[in-house]
């Protein structure tokens, strides 16, 4: 099957790159930058910005099935209508090419008022996708657990950095967080499930903890021990982000729409796509190792590519 990848230099799209190619699909990858593309080599790499219409339209030729996976939450406050946009511009482009089916990885929480700015804006982006004439299919996860998901490294070093946390009261909150392997299993056996058209998955690894439970157990897991964490009332989740900002390195302009959704319970009812597409749920405790891993096997290239250049 020939397919798109829009976002493939992110996070998730980084990994769904290499394994569509190892399903022996044709893979486009559409990226603003081709010199931080960094993927397979037998991947057709198309130059395009999905808020610039016209730039991007001629990478959905002849493709069969899409990938959405753009977010602009790097962006600072306006990230919401820059979603808008790209949507827009992308529903109408797969409409005008004929595409099959798009594919979607949105954020879980139910549609009601309690959703945080930015599971509004993936439930809008959602939304604005399910407009077109192909067949779009959904998945809605919460915390991905990978070396390269804000949400992990967010977590990641504050529990390294940080013995005693001063956290908002709704770090009690529900979560339901999954290995990225488990997402990219999900995303890849899409193509091949007809039935999966226009259908929504809630996705969600084998186990549901709390946010304090998270932070607790992935201290454990980097060696730093289990964290103090003391809920208290009046940390705002702005002032969080800034805390954030100041304590980790992810920018608080990232952080602040991630801990705002800290408030929303974010549990799948994952039993329909277990059903559906079978995946072999990994625990979370070993997803954590396996991303610690995947760190250091990055830091590890970066660091020989380094010295590789300094001794040429």
């Amino acid at each position: 099957m020939h397919v798109l990848v829009t976002g493939a230099t992110g996070f998730v799209g980084s990994h769904l790159v290499p394994a569509l190619r190892a399903a022996d699909h044709e893979v486009r990858a559409l990226v603003r930058d081709p010199e931080r593309y960094d993927g397979p080599e037998a991947v057709d790499v198309v130059t395009g910005d999905l808020l610039d219409a016209g730039s991007f339209e001629a990478a959905l030729d002849g493709v069969d099935a899409a990938y959405y996976l753009v977010h602009s939450m790097h962006a600072g406050d306006d990230y919401a209508e820059r979603d808008r946009r790209a949507a827009r511009n992308f529903r109408q482009a797969a409409d005008d090419s004929g595409v099959d089916r798009v594919i979607y990885l949105g954020g879980l929480g139910e549609d009601d008022a309690a959703l945080s700015e930015h599971l509004r804006s993936r439930r809008e982006v959602e939304f604005v996708l399910g407009e077109g004439t192909y067949d779009l299919t959904t998945f809605r996860a919460a915390i991905v657990i990978g070396a390269g998901s804000a949400s992990f490294r967010m977590i990641r070093e504050l529990t390294a950095r940080l013995p005693v946390m001063l956290t908002p009261r709704w770090v009690r909150t529900d979560c339901h967080p999954i290995a990225i392997d488990d997402v990219i299993a999900y995303l890849t056996r899409a193509l091949r499930a007809p039935a999966a058209g226009d259908e929504t998955y809630e996705i969600g690894g084998p186990d549901v903890m709390s946010y304090a439970e998270i932070l607790k157990r992935t201290g454990r897991l980097v060696g730093a021990g289990e964290p103090v964490i003391v809920p208290v009332p009046v940390l705002t989740p702005r002032l969080s982000a800034y805390w954030v900002g100041l304590m980790t390195d992810v920018p608080s302009t990232v952080a602040r729409p991630l801990i705002q959704g800290l408030k929303t319970p974010v549990v799948a009812d994952a039993g329909p796509v277990r059903e559906e597409f079978g995946v072999d749920l990994t625990p979370f405790d070993e997803a954590v190792e396996l991303a610690l891993d995947e760190r250091r096997c990055l830091e590890a290239a970066r660091a020989a590519a380094v010295a590789g250049g300094a001794s040429g």
